[in-house]
């Protein structure tokens, strides 16, 4: 859970521009996702095969 804090707050810092998770790791990832402050922030965009790709957006979505 620890590296999916880490992975979130590089996002958010512009340190990276994406993070790609697997569809295995997508449950464990989204609930440390949905209790960051900024969750609006973030989209994720679904791949063929299950993985997502979450990006930071500077204007939340709606």
């Amino acid at each position: 859970m620890e590296i999916y804090k880490k992975m979130i707050e590089q996002l958010k810092n512009g340190e990276i521009d994406s993070i790609e998770v697997t569809k295995e790791e997508f449950l464990k990832f989204r609930e440390v996702l949905v209790k960051d402050p900024k969750f609006k922030h973030f989209r994720g965009e679904a791949k063929q095969g299950g993985n997502v790709i979450y990006t930071f957006l500077e204007i939340p979505r709606s």
